[in-house]
């Protein structure tokens, strides 16, 4: 059964309308919904309903609620935040892509000292609309029933004054002392956690020490020099897992 998603504002009643000219084409055109089919939609509040389409117009899909569902909760036990050095070529589509279907709360998009692509900003614009159909269609095929949220692309040291909410904060680096990521999960039980990834040529050492000063302790993620890519991909896997194991 096909799963979509709707903003709440769009629910009324028992009737929930299509009318954004992306997801009248992606219904009617790549999914070729019939009236009377049968779909499951979800709201950015969680919300999900189970749906045949009622009408097919020009400009817009109606869709009649059968069964208000009973959300099931497809996130970690805790709040992953991952904020990733942004990556050359088109990385950053996969990282976001993955985290998403990881279950991760949101994502943050960094510059750091070390980043070579440097975004203005109407490419920044251009970047931000392209993840968040990422983190929709995403969404969608891992059938989580909520939208991770993409912050704007952010400097580190804006990253770092905003962390005082979070009540594990982590960088992985291959420089200084670091701690083992399970040791230091070992030690918390935390609700929310914030994770800063480097580019590549991983962190600087006066980055490491802000970072270390705004709270963040740092951790290994083994011998290996990873990718960011597949050092992002990884340490939320870990926390997801960790964490639901536990």
């Amino acid at each position: 059964m096909n799963r979509l998603y709707s903003p709440s504002q769009s629910v009324s009643g028992d009737t929930i309308t299509f009318d954004n000219k992306e997801q009248v084409h992606h219904a009617r055109n790549v999914l070729r919904l019939k009236v009377n089919e049968e779909v499951i939609i979800f709201d950015d509040k969680g919300n999900e309903y189970f749906c045949a389409v009622e009408k097919i117009l020009p400009e817009s899909i109606i869709f009649k609620v059968k069964e208000r569902k009973v959300p099931i909760n497809t996130l970690s036990k805790v709040k992953i935040t991952v904020a990733c050095a942004i990556p050359k070529a088109s990385h950053m589509d996969d990282i976001v892509d993955k985290l998403t279907q990881l279950g991760v709360g949101a994502i943050i998009p960094m510059e750091t000292e070390r980043v070579i692509v440097k975004l203005d900003k109407r490419k920044k614009i251009l970047r931000q609309e392209r993840w968040e159909k990422i983190i929709l269609n995403a969404s969608q095929q891992s059938q989580r029933n909520t939208l991770a949220v993409l912050e704007p692309v952010k400097k580190m040291e804006g990253v770092l004054s905003e962390s005082a909410g979070y009540d594990l904060k982590l960088i992985p680096a291959l420089i200084g002392d670091r701690k083992p990521l399970k040791e230091v999960l070992g030690k918390y039980k935390p609700k929310n956690i914030l994770v800063l990834i480097g580019p590549e040529g991983d962190f600087t050492v006066e980055e490491v020490d802000l970072a270390i000063k705004s709270g963040f302790i740092p951790v290994t993620l083994g011998d290996s020099v990873l990718r960011v890519e597949t050092a992002a991909v990884s340490v939320a896997a870990f926390i997801r897992l960790y964490y639901e194991n536990s």
